[in-house]
């Protein structure tokens, strides 16, 4: 063995090991007190448990929050209702958000979360359009099919198959093809990452940029972090169960990377990352993992923490101002993976 690859796994181990501690030593921060207060009154509510919910009723629930949840995005930003055809013969809605602007622009492709049960494109338009405003530049929202009408793998098909539309009709929406990202957030950045896999599997072009939002990546939601925060920090241990088995037809879908991208073989040549991690999500150990197998692989990965937060806090924009300045964040990062694009061609 070569002194430089010795070197080379002496790094990486080392790496790992900040990667799979940082988790475990963060937690100096207390709760956001807004949050906090929040909280209080969810747990004080009367509201029926999400898994006790049947999924068009619990749909209806986390649509009708959002109003009281977030403030609107930018207005200035035009939309435009999309359907589009997909591999099977089914049509998928989207809706594609346009700053203003008479250049071609980039475009990010996002993916809403909601477990693969929940969400669409209502639940997450102020995201979407502060983001294509702040950066700025185009944002294509997927409404993905969702569980339990449609099983495993049906929103990775839908993912895979609004990418390839995205690539082929670019021109003619005034996006530069050459400029994509994709990104989502919980489910949705399951969907952004596993996309990758599968364009890295097919030998295509990788995106400019992967933006993964608290993504689910683990087969199994038994890390500390699920048995810290499983009950009381808004995303509850029995709500990602449910949506779990909705969406999945057996348990042993559940080592499949395309649900789980921790469990894929070869994660090497894919796009660089940017994730975003919230200190009190159950979450947050499995996506500190999957930076870590992606940094040992070679990809090129930030990452950032947002102490005192919960999960879904990019939603959260009537609540807390960690929201706003997600948005900043993200802005800032996607239009510097544009640039960096357009400086290579």
């Amino acid at each position: 063995m070569t002194s430089e690859h010795t070197k080379k796994l002496a790094k990486q181990t080392a790496m790992r090991i900040v990667y799979q501690t940082l988790s475990s030593l963060l937690f100096v921060m207390p709760l956001n007190p807004d949050l906090a207060s929040f909280l209080e009154l969810v747990q004080a509510g009367d509201s029926q448990p999400m898994h006790l919910q049947t999924p068009a009723a619990a749909r209806a629930s986390y649509d009708e929050a959002t109003p009281m949840l977030d403030a609107p995005g930018a207005a200035s930003v035009a939309t435009q209702d999309l359907s589009l055809p997909c591999a099977d013969g089914h049509q998928v809605g989207a809706r594609l958000y346009s700053p203003p602007s008479t250049d071609s622009l980039p475009c990010l492709l996002f993916f809403h979360g909601g477990g693969f049960c929940i969400g669409g494109l209502d639940s997450h338009d102020a995201l979407c359009r502060d983001l294509a405003e702040r950066t700025p530049c185009k944002v294509l929202a997927v409404d993905y099919r969702l569980a339990p009408e449609h099983k495993f793998p049906a929103a990775y098909n839908d993912a895979r198959d609004a990418w390839q539309w995205l690539c082929r009709h670019a021109a003619s929406h005034g996006i530069d093809a050459g400029r994509l990202a994709v990104g989502g957030d919980s489910a949705g950045g399951t969907l952004a990452t596993t996309l990758c896999i599968a364009l890295k599997n097919a030998g295509q072009r990788q995106p400019a940029l992967q933006v993964l939002l608290y993504p689910c990546t683990s087969s199994q939601q038994n890390s500390p972090s699920h048995e810290r925060h499983g009950q009381g920090y808004l995303l509850e241990a029995e709500t990602l169960q449910w949506m779990f088995a909705h969406y999945l037809n057996h348990p042993h879908d559940r080592n499949d990377w395309r649900f789980a991208p921790l469990a894929a073989q070869d994660v090497s040549g894919l796009a660089s990352a940017h994730i975003v991690l919230a200190e009190y999500d159950p979450l947050l150990d499995e996506g500190v993992a999957y930076g870590a197998k992606l940094h040992d692989a070679g990809v090129p990965v930030t990452q950032k923490i947002y102490t005192g937060m919960v999960h879904d806090f990019a939603r959260l924009g009537n609540i807390v101002d960690d929201a706003d300045t997600l948005r900043d964040d993200l802005a800032h990062i996607l239009s510097g993976a544009f640039a960096g694009v357009t400086a290579n061609d």
